[in-house]
């Protein structure tokens, strides 16, 4: 993650707790304000189609006018931090916005719970596992043992024994190797790093990336 000051300047905890619904709320009430606010500053990208890949999990329609790809390490307590905001863009933007996860492997246990999560997808319960390790992160962050990882995932429906065997597949050999290798590409040195249809979110926090996502949304383009 190499963000740890930056998570505490945002206040993780109090957007975990209550800042999504807050935000959300105030931003309906009022949109034409936001409208006017400057647009966080984001940055054009080379070799924009390498951002998505077939392999990556992806929440959202797949002709969705906006892309949020996002860098994301599931030790990463910034990213932790993010997914109510991110869940919620989506919740809000339902036909308009989909979502793209890219693993990054920056902490101890990040690569055995990215192996847990492609497990879950092929077990068709990626969801409902990912918001478990989620949630219990703080167990398991930045540990070589992710102990409390599994033992989440396996009360949210997760297989472990299927999953302990799939997990060491060359397919997620090879999502992980390339995931890693796009990391570099792209220049990703923290995470969360988030990319809108293209461009990098350069003002880290929700609103600069809610209102980046507001940018091209088809409605809001001149």
């Amino acid at each position: 993650m190499n963000r740890r000051a930056i998570v505490v300047a945002i206040g993780m905890v109090m957007i975990v707790a209550f800042g999504a619904t807050v935000f959300f709320k105030r931003q309906s009430q009022q949109s034409a304000a936001t409208a006017e606010k400057p647009v966080a500053s984001a940055l054009a990208v080379e070799n924009e189609q390498d951002l998505v890949r077939f392999h990556s999990p992806t929440f959202g329609p797949a002709d969705a006018p906006v892309t949020i790809v996002e860098f994301f390490d599931p030790s990463c307590e910034a990213c932790r931090a993010f997914y109510p905001i991110v869940k919620q863009i989506l919740s809000e933007y339902p036909d308009q916005v989909r979502l793209v996860l890219r693993y990054t492997l920056f902490h101890q246990g990040s690569e055995e719970v990215s192996r847990i999560l492609e497990a879950a997808r092929i077990q068709n319960v990626y969801q409902p596992v990912l918001e478990a390790v989620l949630e219990a992160q703080p167990a398991w962050h930045d540990a070589p043992q992710v102990t409390k990882a599994w033992e989440a995932a396996e009360a949210s429906g997760l297989d472990i024994a299927r999953a302990r065997e799939d997990m060491q597949s060359a397919r997620i050999d090879a999502i992980l190797e390339q995931d890693m290798l796009d990391v570099r590409a792209f220049g990703v040195q923290g995470t969360p790093t988030f990319f809108v249809n293209g461009r990098q979110l350069t003002e880290f926090g929700s609103e600069p990336l809610l209102r980046l996502v507001q940018k091209h949304l088809p409605d809001r383009q001149n």
